[in-house]
Parts: structure tokens; C-alpha cells; sequence
């Protein structure tokens, strides 16, 4: 075995200051086997004060930084989503429905727990940040993790552009500038919430969440108070729920298509179970949330739309126009529209916030499933991946820009194109599960954190009725063109999948086999 070493000295640089430094550079051992190409040659030598800056800089993390509390998540889950559609979107169902609206709220609610029961008893078991896609993608292949993935990223990209346009309308009332420059600023003001790091996107979401839970509340409060005769100069009042035609004026079959209305609103629990993976325990985070939807279902939804049937005539309800507003002015409350205005504000600005990391966070996980560019996975130094979050910021501006040239074409194609995708993607949850839970063995079932309740009868009928509302959306002409659309999106996905396996036969999630998720992608490797 032969070595070889040498020491000589170098100057760091020019000029009578400078001393010359010790180096060595040895070759490691020659032997036959290490000849040629192979030899390494390594140099020792001091670390200088700029090398030794280098070595303290920050560098992306590898992975999503577990930063979300408990009380985050919680909230999140609870009030996360509670949106326009509740504030004002409740208006079209009282308007079709009259009190009866209430019971597609209840059948919606039902549907609803169902399918985060099932997904959460998925995500105790794995925790990740794709979730329900994953599960797909487990469940029946790579075809349905791409597919889950995509309809779910666009309906939350759509979703983004829509809030912040409403958020500007709703700024005109009290600002005198046009309502898309007012959305481009809320819009920028989320992004840089959720580029700073995934904590901020918690520490705004608990707070804007919070405002929304403590003005239902107070409004259950005094509701209960007015329709109990607790209330100043008013007796115990239900007459509402009879008069005006009775509590079904349009018949039951209203009931069943205001379900479709009612979905919309109630969409967004799910998120919970994505955020869970930056926690620090994403299981029983998990656990938590899942638990916290039926008390947000009960009584958000279902308690406030009742009380409003109570209030408020049905006949007096305008489509467009907030029956909590009608509410507070029946009660002879001062400032009603200005306060709920500032509400539905809030709500807006949460469901934007969320939809911004909603997306982000899906699109993130196609890209290391090799469903998406694997750039789009980077992370910065605060664990965020910045790439997937702007690609959401650029097409909620081109949303707002759609809505600004084109609103009742272009921007209303997208809504009503990403309308039903949402059902979509509940029903591969609810299918995901049956088949997984299925080829469990009894010892591990016995080991499931979180069951789902009477398997598999209460799955298959979450599925049916993800599946029943599907259908009567063909039949209800305003959700008719939303079907439609939202199938093209699906068959456009499916064609994008097939084309992507083409492209890439070698990847193995293209052709259906399970395989290991790649590792988070921060830098390319220096070479």
C-alpha cells in the first residue's frame, strides 16, 4: 500500500500582514482496487471568520415545521370555515325553503361528521400533510391520489380569488375605492401572513376563527333570549315556523335539493386533519378536531338557521342579503348591517387565509408524489413552501382580474366549474376509508385511536349521501351547469393523469404502485 503527503503553506492573500497558513493535503491510501478516478484528496485548514459566518446561516428545514398548537387546530376546526355562506348564503335556502331550511342543514350536518369521522379515523393512523389524497392514492391507486389532489387544489385555488373579491365588495361600504384593488390588498396581506411561517397562519386563523365563534354565540345567546320571551317588551314567539304557508311552503322536495346549498357552506372541516401534520402531536390533534365538528355543526349551523326561521318571516328573507342582519333589526339592535358587515368581513378574511394554505400545503404534497413539478416542494427557512404558496397567489390574482373583466362569464365559469369538486373529493374519502378499513386485520382494528361508528353501514351511508346529492344536483337547475362543470374538471384530471404516466411510466405511483413518499425538497445539492 503506498501514501503520499505533502505540507507546504499558502497565503490567504497579497501584502506584508499576511502570514503564511499551514495546509495539508494527503491522498488517501493506493491500492490496486483505488487507483485512478477514485483517489480523494482532502484538505485540512482553518476555519476562517467569513467560513465561519457561512456555517451559522439558517438553512431551509427539511421538512414542515411543527408549529401548530392544539388550541390552533381546534379552532381551526371549529370555526375555521365559517363563511359567507353561512352569513349570507343561508338566504337562499330560508328564501326556497322557508323554516324547513334548518332540517338541510341537519341532513347536510349529518353527511358531514360522517365523512370527518371516517377521515379522521384515517388520519389518527397516518397523520400527513396530503391526508385524504394519500389515502386515495392507498386505497386505489396513483390515478385517484392525482385526481383527489388536483380537484381539491382547484377548488381551494378558485376559492382564494372568490373570498378575496368578496372581501372587496365588502370594504366598499366603508371605503370609497374600487372593490379589486381592495382585493388585491387583502389577498397580499394573507400571502405574507403565510409566507412569514406556518405559526402565523395559526395565530391568524385561532384569532379571525375566534371573532367568528364568539359572534354566533352571541347571537344564539340573544336569539334564544328574544324567541324566549326573555327579551325586553317581546313574548315567547315561534309563530314563524307556521305562518306564511306553513313549515314546509314549497313542499319536502325543497328540502332535499336546499341540501345541496347547505353542502357549500359547511365544507372545510377536513383541514383540520391537514394542519394536524405540522403539529407537534398531529394524532391526537387529529382526535380533537374530528370530536369538535358535530358541536360546530349543532350549533353554528344548525342552532343559528333555526333561530333565524324563528326571527325572521321567510317571506321578509332577500336572497344576497344576510338574514342576520333582518334578525338584529327584528330584535332592535342598533347597527345591525355595519356589525355583521365587520363579521362577514372576518369570515372572509379566515376562509381566504385558509384556502392560501389549504392549497399550498395539497399542491406541496403532489409534488413529492411526483404528481406536480418537484420544485414546487422546495421549502424556505421558515419551513413554508413558498413556490407551491405563490403558484395559489397567482391565480387568485387572475381570479380577481377574471371578475374585474369578465364576471359573469370567465369567473363565474370557474365557481361554478370547482362547485361540485368538493362532493367529489368527500366521496373518495368516504370510499377511501371502506376500503381501507376493510383490508385491516382484527388486531389492528383494535388499535385504531378512532373508529368509525357502526362499520361499515354508517360509511356506505355517508357515501350514498355524498353520492344522492351528486345526482340531485342534475335535477336542480341553478346546481345543474355546477355538475356539469365540475365533471369536466374530473375527466380533465383524469386525461392530465394519463398523460403524466406516458410521460413518466418509470414512476412508480403512475402505474399504481404503492411506493415511499421522496423526502422534502429544500435546495438542489450543490455539486
Amino acid at each position: 500500500m503506498i501514501t503520499h503527503e505533502r505540507k507546504f503553506a499558502i497565503s490567504p492573500g497579497p501584502g506584508p500582514h499576511f502570514r503564511p497558513r499551514p495546509v495539508t493535503v494527503s491522498r488517501r491510501p493506493i491500492t490496486p482496487a483505488t487507483t485512478g478516478a477514485q483517489l480523494a484528496l482532502s484538505i485540512s485548514c482553518p476555519t476562517r471568520p467569513l467560513e465561519r459566518l457561512m456555517s451559522t446561516l439558517e438553512q431551509p428545514p427539511e421538512t414542515l415545521q411543527k408549529s401548530l398548537k392544539q388550541r390552533h387546530l381546534t379552532m381551526i376546526a371549529i370555526g375555521g370555515v365559517i363563511g359567507a355562506g353561512l352569513f349570507v348564503g343561508s338566504s337562499a335556502l330560508l328564501h326556497t325553503s322557508g323554516p324547513a331550511a334548518f332540517v338541510s342543514y341537519a341532513i347536510t350536518g349529518v353527511v358531514i361528521v360522517l365523512v370527518m369521522r371516517m377521515l379522521g379515523e384515517m388520519a389518527t393512523t397516518n397523520p400527513s400533510t396530503g391526508s385524504f389524497a394519500g389515502y386515495a392514492r392507498k386505497a386505489f391507486g396513483g390515478w385517484a391520489g392525482f385526481t383527489t389532489g388536483w380537484l381539491y387544489w382547484f377548488f381551494w385555488v378558485v376559492a382564494v380569488g372568490a373570498e378575496a373579491v368578496i372581501g372587496g365588495k365588502l370594504l366598499q361600504r366603508w371605503i370609497d375605492l374600487p372593490s379589486w384593488v381592495m382585493a388585491v390588498v387583502l389577498l397580499l396581506a394573507m400571502v405574507a401572513t403565510n409566507l412569514r411561517s406556518v405559526r402565523n397562519f395559526g395565530e391568524f386563523e385561532y384569532w379571525f376563527a375566534g371573532i367568528k365563534v364568539a359572534a354566533i354565540l352571541l347571537f344564539l345567546g340573544l336569539g334564544a333570549a328574544y324567541v324566549f320571551g326573555l327579551w325586553p317588551s317581546h313574548s315567547a314567539d315561534f309563530s314563524n315556523l307556521t305562518d306564511h304557508g306553513g313549515f314546509t311552503p314549497n313542499g319536502w322536495t325543497v328540502i332535499l335539493s336546499g341540501v345541496v346549498v347547505a353542502v357549500f357552506s359547511m365544507v372545510g372541516p377536513e383541514i383540520a386533519t391537514i394542519a394536524a401534520a405540522e403539529s407537534a402531536e398531529p394524532e391526537k390533534a387529529v382526535a380533537k378536531a374530528t370530536n369538535s365538528v358535530i358541536a360546530r355543526i349543532g350549533f353554528f349551523y344548525i342552532g343559528s338557521v333555526l333561530l333565524l326561521a324563528i326571527i325572521v318571516p321567510w317571506t321578509d328573507v332577500k336572497v344576497g342579503q344576510s338574514p342576520f342582519v333582518d334578525a338584529l333589526t327584528h330584535m332592535g339592535i342598533p347597527g345591525g348591517p355595519d356589525i355583521m358587515n365587520a363579521v362577514v368581513l372576518v369570515a372572509v378574511l379566515s376562509c381566504l387565509n385558509s384556502g392560501l394554505y389549504t392549497s399550498s400545503r395539497m399542491l406541496f404534497t403532489l409534488a413529492h408524489k411526483g404528481d406536480a413539478p418537484q420544485s414546487i416542494a422546495r421549502l424556505d427557512k421558515h419551513g413554508v413552501p413558498r413556490n407551491s404558496l405563490l403558484l395559489a397567489t397567482l391565480v387568485g390574482f387572475a381570479c380577481i382580474g377574471l371578475d374585474y373583466l369578465s364576471p359573469d362569464t370567465v369567473f363565474a365559469f370557474l365557481l361554478n366549474a370547482s362547485g361540485a369538486t368538493i362532493l367529489m373529493v368527500y366521496l373518495m374519502i368516504a370510499m377511501s376509508q371502506i376500503k381501507l378499513r376493510g383490508l385491516m386485520t382484527r388486531e389492528e382494528v383494535a388499535q385504531l385511536r378512532l373508529k368509525m361508528w357502526l362499520f361499515p353501514y354508517l360509511s356506505i351511508l355517508a357515501a350514498g349521501g355524498i353520492l344522492a346529492v351528486l345526482v340531485s344536483m342534475f335535477y336542480v337547475e341553478s346546481s345543474r351547469s355546477q355538475l356539469s362543470l365540475s365533471v369536466g374538471a374530473l375527466i380533465a384530471t383524469l386525461i392530465a393523469y394519463r398523460l403524466r404516466r406516458r410521460i413518466n411510466p418509470q414512476n412508480p405511483l403512475a402505474n399504481n404502485i404503492s411506493a415511499p413518499a421522496p423526502g422534502p425538497i429544500t435546495k438542489p445539492a450543490s455539486k
